[in-house]
């Protein structure tokens, strides 16, 4: 076939984002007569979206040269960029830094405005959002919708108004940030920005949505990925980080088979190139889903190899970690997450964590604050799902400072938006809270009421590390009606048994002053002052 022939047909095999059609047909062309420099763009660019991210390098380079013996400055900043942003998206940051400093040479030297200045602008941008400096980053991203305006580029409009959003979230004004984040799907589904400009805002506004807490939009952007993808079968950049969304978004609804599934797509996709860092949050994703599911074992093995990938393995590691009886693990993981000095947007699902580690701890003090905390952020968020964990952690603290009747107001109203966001998990735990405040009222009907539809949601699930910890409440002694938590009526058994505190230290995996804490606090809960008496208490009791 003639040259001419194959490279019409591959730009319009491009124009229908037949990305394999158009990367074979404008290779064949290639192979007949060398390509000019935009066609050799959109072969780079089908290269790149059919997952050859090497071949892609080299032919954009190809492009640059052509457009360098041409004398075409402005084609040569641009195709230096592309080539940059490749390889910083493989990790080979020197030779992207190299490639970055020559296009923006040559736009200097060039003594031009055009909008390829927009693209450079861009790049300085982002290593200002993830370099800590987002008030820096906000202005310098509305100099690239400026220039994306100016010039009428869609793709600059796109990465301008993306990165306004990504920073004023980071700044703390969600409210605006979101608008923005709006905006820019807009034109994204309306298929006005190119495909790899499009695949990068999907991932990113999702990402932003998920940070936010922000259910709805998380679902709905995640949907639209999935249809995105879907209609473009020869695409393999963004399906990786797509499944790990959609296996987020099956785990909120409670399909946990499904959401494995997709997790362990994604971890298969995303481990080329090597070192992709969204490998890391494939292997938390499972190690969430093994946790939740009982298999503590492999959730174990799972977070540390997503530590490994650089992935924050907190609250997931540290809730592993109580579930494993290592609570002295667990408090230590989840402190140094919440000292690391994040913006408040990044601390609720840690703070929720804190508040069950630290009761489980007899710590109700720190359980206090990090529950007040959680209260303060989700008046400043507009966001249900941390509306939601906020009530659900101030109700566990309720319940353990002897005050059923406030804690089941609050577990009721976090029950009914963790229904409407469809989170059945969630909404299960806090009827756990609701059957044990109503017990502790002495209203047993619908005690057991609670925590039958509880156990009966939490098996559906196949939640089995939860059903243990039900199981263990709901065959708790008689005794526990002093508010003794679980790991209080262990202590106190060993207490009676005559052991010290450093062996009971040795026996639970605790420290000696986690025992003592414990101990005090049984003292107080049952008005008690020695251990001779609490050992009489757990006698009487039938605790030992």
């Amino acid at each position: 076939m003639h040259a001419d022939t194959l490279v019409q047909r591959g730009r319009g095999a491009f124009e229908r984002h037949d990305w394999g059609e158009a990367q074979a047909l404008l290779s064949a062309g290639d192979r007949e007569a060398p390509l000019a420099r935009e066609d050799l763009e959109l072969l780079a660019t089908a290269t790149y979206l059919v997952g050859d991210d090497e071949g892609c390098v080299e032919i954009m380079a190809r492009a640059h040269r052509e457009a360098t013996r041409a004398g075409d400055t402005v084609g040569a900043a641009q195709t230096a960029f592309w080539v940059a942003f490749n390889l910083f998206s493989r990790g080979e940051e020197a030779q992207a830094s190299g490639w970055l400093n020559r296009g923006q040479r040559v736009l200097d030297e060039a003594d031009t405005t055009c909008a390829t200045g927009g693209y450079f602008l861009a790049m300085a941008a982002i290593q200002q959002m993830y370099g800590g400096d987002a008030a820096g980053a906000l202005k310098t991203f509305t100099e690239v919708h400026e220039y994306g305006r100016r010039f009428a580029d869609p793709d600059l409009l796109a990465f301008g108004r993306l990165g306004q959003g990504q920073s004023l979230c980071m700044l703390g004004d969600v409210q605006q940030g979101r608008a923005c984040l709006d905006e820019v799907m807009v034109a994204v589904t309306a298929e006005e920005v190119s495909a790899v400009v499009s695949g990068l805002v999907y991932c990113a506004v999702i990402d932003a949505c998920q940070r936010m807490f922000d259910v709805g939009r998380a679902r709905e952007w995640t949907t639209a990925l999935s249809q995105w993808c879907d209609a473009q079968p020869d695409l393999v950049p963004y399906r990786g980080e797509c499944l790990v969304h959609r296996a987020q978004i099956l785990q909120l609804n409670g399909e946990w088979g499904k959401a494995m599934q997709e997790a362990e797509r994604a971890g298969h996709l995303l481990a080329t190139p090597p070192g992709n860092p969204g490998q890391g949050a494939a292997l938390y994703e499972k190690a969430e889903l093994h946790r939740l599911r009982g298999e503590l074992a492999k959730a174990d093995e799972c977070y540390r190899a997503a530590g490994e990938w650089g992935h924050e393995t907190q609250p997931g590691l540290a809730v592993l970690r109580l579930a494993q009886g290592r609570t002295d693990a667990a408090l230590a993981g989840i402190r140094r997450a919440l000292d690391e000095n994040l913006p408040p947007i990044s601390r609720p699902r840690l703070l929720a964590a804190q508040v069950e580690i630290s009761l489980a701890a007899g710590d109700g003090e720190t359980a206090r604050q990090a529950a007040d905390e959680l209260d303060r952020i989700s008046r400043d968020l507009d966001a249900p799902y941390v509306r939601a964990l906020a009530a659900q952690a101030d109700a566990r603290v309720l319940l353990a400072e002897d005050d059923p009747m406030a804690a089941l107001a609050l577990a009721r109203r976090a029950w009914t938006i963790w229904q409407r966001l469809d989170v059945p998990f969630e909404a299960a735990r806090t009827r756990i809270i609701i059957g044990s405040a109503s017990r502790k009222v002495g209203d047993e009907d619908t005690a057991r009421m609670e925590l039958d539809a509880a156990r009966s949601l939490l098996e559906q699930l196949q939640a089995v590390t939860e059903l243990r910890a039900l199981s263990a409440a709901q065959t708790a002694p008689a005794g526990s009606a002093g508010g003794l938590s679980p790991r209080e009526l262990e202590v106190l058994r060993l207490v009676a048994a005559g052991k010290s505190n450093r062996a009971i230290a040795h026996e639970l995996f605790l420290s000696e002053k986690t025992v003592a804490r414990h101990i005090a606090n049984i003292f107080a809960k049952l008005d008690l002052s020695s251990r001779s008496a609490a050992t009489a208490y757990a006698f009487q009791h039938d605790l030992v």
